[in-house]
């Protein structure tokens, strides 16, 4: 960040900068396990019934793409506020032939384009840890969904298990910044993603924030050792 730049713009800029190479350094440097946890956000919301979704900080499509092809009738809006990243998504989502199920729109999580209670549930998949402001943006998206919906955050986090999170940092803090930085060309885009990571709340702290907004009945799911959790809360 410089001068009088905010993170939301400093985080804006770097992803439109790494967009071009974001997919393949993402299921490289997460050795594909990102894709299996996508599929379990997928089947968790195909579970609770819901058809009108709102895919926020959707990036380069790959969850509502994947929510589209398998919740049949499902239409989803997908938003972001990195257009260049959104260019990437509007590419593979019309050579899929899915454009008339999903839609995007450029837009910041705290100021959603969206009535009241337009959509039965909201995805938001390692993108809150990049809002500006967490409880505003997440209060902005509880507007969104209906009563009785949900919000499913899939976010990254810090194993429990020492050794595991020593052989997580190892890995995250060395290794992935090195290969990012080689294929991206971006000086520091993979040295920040590790850091907001740890800087990131514990899935405990996550929780009371997601309660102190307004969501109840929030269950949350530890994925490979801890690396990452899924939450699901309910709007009450």
């Amino acid at each position: 960040m410089t001068g009088n730049e905010s993170k939301g713009e400093m985080v804006r800029g770097m992803f439109n900068d790494i967009a071009p190479t974001y997919d393949r350094l993402n299921h490289i440097l997460s050795l594909d396990i990102d894709r299996l946890w996508r599929k379990r956000v997928v089947r968790i919301v195909r579970r609770l019934g819901a058809k009108r979704i709102m895919d926020m900080a959707t990036g380069t499509g790959d969850l509502a793409i994947a929510l589209a092809r398998n919740i049949e009738g499902s239409t989803i809006y997908g938003a972001d506020f990195s257009s260049e990243m959104l260019a990437i998504a509007k590419q593979k989502i019309e050579a899929l032939g899915l454009a008339e199920r999903i839609s995007l729109t450029e837009c910041n999580a705290e100021d959603i384009p969206l009535e009241d209670e337009a959509v039965d549930a909201a995805t938001v998949a390692f993108g809150v840890r990049n809002f500006e402001h967490q409880k505003e943006a997440l209060t902005e998206i509880k507007r969104t969904i209906r009563k009785d919906g949900h919000l499913i955050v899939l976010e990254f986090s810090n194993p429990r298990c020492a050794f595991v999170r020593w052989c997580y940092r190892l890995y995250s803090h060395y290794i992935l910044p090195a290969i990012g930085r080689m294929v991206s060309k971006h000086a520091t885009a993979y040295t920040y993603l590790p850091d907001s990571i740890d800087k990131f709340a514990s899935p405990e702290e996550f929780t009371a924030l997601l309660k102190e907004v307004g969501f109840d009945k929030i269950e949350r799911k530890s994925q490979s050792l801890g690396i990452a959790h899924i939450y699901i809360a309910h709007k009450a």
